[in-house]
């Protein structure tokens, strides 16, 4: 009899976990993005076997050892790269325990004592086999109305008729790829950040060095300005407004100095460490490998690359998801218990075998019949939810194809602003070298001197400021397009 019993229940289960193969919901498939067939902006023809910018290692975009230093250091010290890295560790952990959900789940009772004591008001009688056994007669007040001690195992079971736990699974594993990706974009923009620091440490740098030497020029004129006027041939306002001019570059150094130590404090925060001095490598025109043989891609590619375009994605799937899920919490739900153990009313039967043995079996089907609409709201609410995630999903995609065709128009127009601005320069060097000699041919006044002097130091520092911005602008063009986060092969 016991093993028929034990059969009936195998057959039972066999069944249950059988039907637990219907998956209810609907199957995730990604939505129609509406990418264009090229960036605007874009002049380059995309060739498939030609190598593009999310393609490249951030190893070999950039040319300077030093910044690929700090680089290094950021990614291992920064904060926020380090809190991304638990985060990975916490969804990873989440993930595997979903796989868990499937098998029952099992709780042992150590010992158990259950006494109860009730008086003669009550509307029940006492244990009267307590008493008996004991030999004593029950008291009015006060008696034993229940005595317990038992020990044994519990396990209840909620089968996945609906397939609820892989919708979970589902959503926990675009938690766990969203995590990935948030490390990625993190790391995206920390070496961008400690890029444009890097640069605009190079262009202070430059813009230091472009003020000494215009201050070492203000200082020649001065002199010879002196010199005509102890020989009386100018008079004082000249040394003044020379003196002025002189100045002027002067004040620039302690500025830029300033900026210099506050750039180099900010780096490095980036890199996780205290003040100190950055050290610097290469010159402004060696920093980048920016190579005729690298083209942007295609707009389709920025799927593919960009982890802010990703992450929105798994948000969807998670969102599609949660939906199955508030669906199949309106449909029935299966679930089995059982206990075995010992159950025993006196202490010394507590393990008494078989005497004290215990053991029950439950099975039900539930289902939901009238919750006041909140289970049918919430599935309502989750089908809008999803509708809300595609629609971000669909901005993002927007806004990265956006940013991309600026990167790529600044980068161009940028290129015509520094030949213009070289060609600014060379004038303006010229302009200085024939005002000193038409003024000591006395055929320029020192006020045309000062005012190419003038025009040559603005000159030189709007050339080395549009230099940095454009290495700035391939920088942006490079992370717009998802690169940064991939590693050298």
């Amino acid at each position: 009899m016991n093993i028929m019993k034990v059969k009936y229940l195998l057959y039972i289960t066999t069944i249950l976990i059988s039907l637990s193969g219907c998956k209810v919901g609907k199957r995730y498939v990604q939505p129609k993005l509406n990418l264009p067939e090229s960036f605007r902006g874009d002049t380059l023809t995309y060739q498939p076997d030609t190598i593009t910018f999310p393609q490249v290692s951030w190893r070999d975009f950039f040319n300077d050892p030093q910044l690929i230093k700090l680089i290094d250091t950021a990614l291992v010290n920064n904060y926020d790269m380090r809190t991304a890295l638990k985060n990975i560790e916490i969804a990873n952990r989440n993930l595997r325990q979903n796989k868990l959900e499937y098998l029952p789940s099992i709780d042992g009772n150590i010992a158990t004592v259950n006494k109860q004591y009730r008086s003669r008001d009550f509307y029940s009688n006492p244990s009267s086999n307590w008493y008996s056994k004991n030999g004593k007669e029950a008291p009015e007040n006060l008696y034993a109305y229940q005595s317990q001690f038992s020990a044994g195992l519990e396990f209840s079971w909620e089968l996945d008729i609906w397939g609820r736990i892989a919708h979970q699974q589902d959503a926990l594993k675009s938690d766990f790829l969203d995590s990935f990706e948030a490390k990625n974009a993190i790391q995206t923009k920390l070496v961008a950040d400690v890029a444009k620091g890097y640069f605009n440490l190079i262009m202070l740098d430059a813009q230091i060095e472009v003020a000494k030497r215009n201050l070492r020029l203000n200082d020649s004129t001065l002199r010879m300005i002196q010199l005509q006027y102890d020989a009386g041939e100018i008079t004082a306002l000249a040394i003044q407004q020379t003196e002025s001019q002189r100045l002027v570059a002067a004040s620039l150094i302690p500025e830029l100095e300033k900026e210099i130590a506050l750039q180099e404090n900010a780096l490095n925060i980036l890199i996780g460490e205290m003040p100190n001095v950055i050290t610097r490598g290469f010159q402004i025109d060696s920093l980048m490998n920016i190579k005729k043989s690298i083209t942007l891609g295609s707009p389709v590619a920025i799927v593919r690359n960009r982890p802010d375009i990703k992450r929105a994605e798994y948000a969807l799937i998670a969102a599609n998801a949660e939906m199955n899920i508030r669906q199949i919490m309106r449909y029935p739900q299966l679930s089995l218990s059982g206990v075995l153990g010992t159950n025993a009313m006196l202490p010394k039967n507590w393990y008494n075998i078989p005497g004290a043995l215990l053991g029950g079996f439950v099975g039900g089907i539930t289902t939901p019949v009238f919750r006041n609409g909140r289970l049918k709201n919430a599935w309502e609410v989750s089908k809008i939810e999803r509708e809300k995630t595609e629609l971000q999903l669909q901005q993002t995609v927007m806004e990265a194809v956006h940013e991309v065709s600026n990167a790529v128009i600044t980068v161009e127009k940028q290129k015509e602003q520094i030949a213009l601005a070289r060609k600014r320069v060379e004038n303006s060097e010229l302009a200085v070298k024939n005002a000193s000699l038409l003024f000591m041919s006395d055929y320029a006044t020192y006020l045309e001197v000062i005012t190419a002097q003038s025009n040559a130091l603005s000159s030189e520092l709007a050339l080395v400021d549009l230099r940095q911005k454009q290495l700035e602008a391939y920088v942006d063009l490079y992370r717009a397009l998802g690169g940064g986060w991939q590693e050298t092969d």
